[in-house]
């Protein structure tokens, strides 16, 4: 099942795609794709019904965030061999991680705002984990269950922010727009296996990454088990697990994203999303 939001800023509704590739209208079995929709009770009463006999929309306005309620933006870095040697970096012996603001959390084809003074502004296309209930010290065995579906994330990154200006890397990464995630939550249901999904990312038109899941350092199931040591997971939390090679900072050399410059990007079974990219304007935040 494919869920979606659509609808210009705080007025998004929700809707889902049916087999025939139609969107339908959910408005009027739920208000919203909340947290609790996202829970193992809530997506089955979502599958029991006939889509099909929704009202299609036609002419979806904007694609907003596949759900509301955010909770954490956990990330994962250096989660691909290649990725950990183009950034100069040790391939790490346990998960590194990081956190991105929520007001990071945008709409997949929503522009990209670089921040004041931005002199290194990258991309990285990912593999997002939405979480479907608590989790907390949970076996990796059992750790998939934990999940209600996938999404595309870009982890937009300044890199001055996150590594040449102290302190962690979070700075550089949780500006506002820096976390488009989306079009849709893809059922985990639906996406099966998530080590065996093709990505990609396009700046421009050129091809910049080409990767898969397969060579993920840690996997999914290992990335819920291990976060989960150290912070409980709840419904609406996601996990961004990392990029393959091709990132601007790996370029030779480096090249960071401009005014006008047109983001593309993708996951197999997840669907595409599309930036424009503005330096600084407060208007294009609201």
């Amino acid at each position: 099942m494919k869920l979606l939001r659509h609808g210009p800023k705080g007025q998004e509704k929700p809707a889902a795609i049916d087999a025939s590739g139609k969107i339908r209208d959910l408005s009027s079995i739920i208000s919203d794709i909340t947290p609790e929709v996202l829970s193992p009770e809530g997506l089955d009463k979502l599958r029991a019904l006939d889509l099909s006999t929704l009202p299609e929309i036609t002419t979806p306005q904007r694609i907003g965030t596949p759900f509301t309620g955010l909770g954490k933006f956990v990330c994962v870095g250096l989660n691909y061999i290649d990725h950990a040697a183009e950034s100069g970096l040790a391939v790490p012996v346990e998960p590194v991680l990081f956190n991105k603001w929520s007001c990071c959390f945008g709409g997949p084809n929503d522009p990209i705002v670089m921040p004041k003074n931005s002199l290194k502004t990258d991309w990285e296309v990912e593999l997002g984990v939405i979480i479907g209930s608590k989790a907390r010290y949970v076996k990796e065995e059992n750790a998939l269950s934990h999940i209600a579906g996938y999404a595309v994330v870009n982890d937009v990154s300044e890199r001055e922010y996150q590594i040449e200006r102290s302190g962690t890397w979070d700075k550089g990464k949780g500006c506002d727009t820096f976390g488009p995630v989306g079009p849709w939550l893809v059922t985990a249901d639906e996406v099966g296996d998530p080590q065996n999904l093709s990505m990609w990312l396009d700046v421009n038109g050129k091809r910049c990454q080409n990767g898969t899941t397969k060579t993920m350092i840690f996997n999914v199931a290992f990335l819920v088990h291990y976060i989960s040591q150290f912070t409980t997971l709840y419904p609406g939390d996601i996990i961004s697990t990392g990029t393959p090679p091709g990132v601007g900072m790996g370029q030779k050399p480096p090249v960071f994203l401009k005014n006008g410059d047109v983001v593309r990007l993708g996951i197999e079974k997840l669907g595409e999303q599309q930036q424009i990219v503005h330096t600084w304007n407060e208007a294009l935040l609201d």
